[in-house]
Formats: structure tokens, sequence, C-alpha cells
């Protein structure tokens, strides 16, 4: 057991550090280090139980701030759309805030606080649970048919997202934008290219193809005219709704979120480590086909509950078309390997459509 850092104590309102204890035995999570935190804390009666906490930390800087507080606004994003489909995140902030100058920002390491995910609860995500309800598909669908909350400047429902997210270790900027063709092409695809690029240096073919995709195939189908409609013309678009954003089979699981000892603990299908913006729902399908673990009868009970766009007879090059975003992401965080999955699909829908 370890020390509990100060401003974690802080957040939770604890003021006896001999009350709360931080483990790290057998967790991680990839860019950053996770603990579970044991605490006493007052309930509604006033008297004290232990409740338990997730706690991820990073010393990455300014990177571990954006990246937390991306996470942070991602989880309660998914949480309030769906109560207990993820844990609500409780704080983020400055692991070593300067004591003399709160404002500092000689600040290089950075916490997550959120609910406890008690996970494997009852046999993992393929296994039956009492309640279709809380199925990962019945979950996922209220989650993608639920209208994402409207932009605060403008009032609107937009495509994007409030705060940067990570997607592994690579940012997205979500700026938000009415068009969900061009936040796809920008936001996406020419930024992921960008950051590629920087990675692992300029590469001439791949950036023409990502070009021509993102200004030929993105509008063609993806367009604001188009997508949302059949081929008679009918329709009413789409609407932004919040998407997880990296839901590949090991961000999903069965669990439950522990909280007091006198609340329900519901077992059901949970994600995690999301990276949300407000997008069309079909985006989320792109990683969760590329990587699989899910399923055809996961694919038939969500389409029951969420119809696939129109048109619908280009639903699997719209999915291929979200897949590439995840391989050109993959290309950049760990090199050439990726780069021949991405190119394969860019060249059959440029073939198709370009």
């Amino acid at each position: 057991m370890a020390p509990v850092p100060s401003s974690i104590l802080r957040a939770l309102s604890i003021t006896d550090p001999a009350k709360a204890s931080l483990s790290t035995s057998g967790l991680g999570s990839g860019f950053t280090s996770t603990g579970a935190l044991r605490a006493l804390v007052p309930n509604a009666n006033g008297d004290e139980e232990e409740r338990r906490y997730f706690v991820k930390t990073s010393a990455d800087g300014a990177s571990a701030a954006e990246m937390f507080r991306g996470e942070y606004e991602s989880l309660n994003a998914i949480a309030n759309s769906v109560p207990d489909f993820c844990p609500r995140a409780l704080a983020w902030g400055a692991l070593d805030e300067d004591e003399d100058d709160p404002s500092s920002t000689n600040k290089k390491s950075y916490f997550l606080l959120t609910e406890f995910l008690d996970l494997g609860v009852g046999g993992g995500h393929r296994a039956g649970i009492a309640s279709p309800s809380l199925s990962l598909a019945h979950r996922l669908a209220k989650l993608h048919t639920t209208p994402a909350p409207a932009d605060p400047d403008t009032q609107r429902r937009r495509f994007g997202f409030p705060v940067p997210t990570f997607c592994g270790d690579t940012k997205q900027p979500n700026r938000f934008c009415d068009d969900w063709a061009e936040f796809y092409a920008n936001e996406r695809l020419l930024t992921i290219l960008e950051t590629s690029e920087k990675r692992n240096g300029r590469d001439g073919g791949l950036r023409e193809l990502v070009e021509r995709t993102a200004g030929t195939v993105v509008p063609r189908l993806l367009g604001k005219e188009h997508l949302g409609y059949d081929k008679s013309g009918n329709g009413e678009g789409i609407v932004p709704v919040v998407v997880h954003g990296d839901l590949w089979s090991g961000n999903a699981d069965r669990g439950r979120i522990v909280r007091g000892a006198a609340d329900e603990q519901v077992v059901g299908d949970v994600v995690y480590d999301p990276s949300a913006c407000y997008a069309h729902s079909e985006f989320e399908l792109g990683i969760m086909r590329m990587f699989g673990g899910f399923g055809s009868r996961f694919f038939e009970e969500y389409h029951r509950l969420v119809p696939k766009t129109e048109p619908v007879e280009e639903y699997e090059d719209r999915v291929r078309l979200y897949e590439l975003y995840h391989h050109l992401n993959h290309h950049a965080i760990f090199g050439a390997g990726y780069r021949s999955g991405a190119v394969a699909i860019m060249e059959r829908l440029l073939k198709k459509y370009g």
C-alpha cells in the first residue's frame, strides 16, 4: 500500500490521510499507471463506510492534463446518457501541485479519479445476463439513440466535443462542426495523418491517398444532403450522439460499478477508457469491426435497436471508412505495421467512389 497524494485526498474531502490507502498491485493501463484506492468516507447516515475508487496517474505533464480532462469529460458524457454503462469520473488534476502557488504551470504529474469498476463479474460480456436491457447491445443502442447535448455557444447539436480527447496517445482536437463529413475529414483523417507524419516521417503515397479519400469518398458517403436519406431522397439526416470512440473488445466487459454498501450494485455490460465525441453513431462500429470480438449476434441485436443509417446499401462501405481512422491511428502509434490495412481500405473505396 502506498500513501494517497494530498490532491486526491482533497478531491474526496478526506482530511485524515490514515483513512485512505492506494494499491497499484496488478494494475496498469497502457499510457498511464492505474491504482485502486480504498477510503473511509461518511455515508448518508453520518457513519463511515469503506468505498473503493480507481485512480489513473501520468507524469507526462501537459499531455497528461489534456488526456485526463478528455477522459473525465468522456466518461461523464457516457454516464449522463446511459447511467451505469461506465464509471463516473469524480475529479482530475495535478498530483504535484505547488502548494505556494496552485496556479503554477510547474506541474508534471496528473491524476484521474473515477468510481470503482468491478470487472469480470458473471463471466464476461459474451455471457448471458438476466436483463436484456443490461447487455452491451442494448446499452450501446441507448447511447447511440440519445441526442448529444447542444453546443453551449450556439445552442445547436453539433459534431465535436467540448475538449480534446486521446485515442491511445494521439490527440483528437474535436473542434465543433455542423457538417459530419467535414468533421470526419478534418478532425479525424487529416489530423491523424499530420500526427503520423510528425512521428514516422512524411509519406507521400499515404498522404495522397488520405487527402483523396478525405476530399472525395468522405463527402460522397457522409455528405450532409446524402447521409440519412434513402435512394428516393426521403429522410432526416443524422443527429449527433455520444460515441465511446475507442470501443474495441478490450474496453468492454461484464461488471458492476461499486459505490456505497447500501447502493444496489447491478451487474451488466460496461465500457471504460473512452475517447468520446459527438458523432454519427456508426463511427463507433469501425474499431469494433477492426479488431472483432463482438460477433454477429451482437450486431444483430444492436441493429434491431439502431437500424442501419440510410442509404443502407452503403453501410458496409461507411463502416470501412470509419475503420480507416483507426488503422491510421495505429500506424501513428505503432508504425508501419498498420499502413497496409489503411492503404487497402482507401484503394478499395477510391476505386468505387473516387
